[in-house]
């Protein structure tokens, strides 16, 4: 009898420890993204700008677009991701929209005074997204302008995304020169 109960027991124990092992959430994987394109519109001025890694990590070096802006002038913003690795290219841009909830788009110009980046969009949790807004640019100079794309999806069920860059992990960080002329 004793010889049964160590093995019920046992039996139990292996039970709970994989029972509790499929309870957790595995992270999603990071998108591939081989371009981010920034759109920054004036009035009727239209300016595009891109970071391409056509090869992604690794190989060759991006191709990157230096920000020519205006000093001291509003930009409305829109950001776009891509896969250009696929053909053909698979738009991630609908799929972090999709999944706003998950993702936020972090813009950090160095030095600071550089831009400031308002939030236009929020999510079903009103926190911010980022694939639209707006700049206002700052005095003449040069700097650079960092995007990050963070993927902040729920752990073991509960919501992580709080509306910073803390939680989650990079699905895209890059990294613009900026000029204001």
């Amino acid at each position: 009898m004793r010889k049964v109960s160590h093995l019920l027991c046992s039996v139990l124990l292996v039970s709970a420890v994989f029972s509790c092992k499929d309870a957790e959430v595995d992270p999603e994987e990071n998108e591939l993204i081989t371009t981010v394109k920034l759109e920054f519109t004036n009035g009727a001025t239209v300016s595009t700008f891109s970071w391409k890694d056509a090869d992604g990590d690794g190989g060759s070096a991006p191709v990157v677009d230096k920000i020519i802006l205006k000093p001291n002038t509003e930009y409305s913003v829109k950001v776009s991701f891509l896969d250009e690795s696929k053909s053909p290219a698979e738009d991630i841009t609908a799929e972090v929209r999709e999944e706003s909830h998950e993702h936020l788009v972090v813009f950090t110009p160095s030095p600071s005074s550089l831009m400031a980046y308002t939030y236009l969009d929020k999510d079903v949790n009103n926190f911010p997204i980022g694939l639209s807004g707006k700049v206002n640019t700052g005095a003449a100079g040069t700097g650079k302008l960092k995007v990050q794309l963070r993927h902040q999806p729920p752990v073991n069920g509960a919501n992580v995304k709080n509306g910073t860059a803390a939680p989650g992990s990079d699905d895209a960080n890059v990294d613009f020169d900026v000029e204001l002329k």
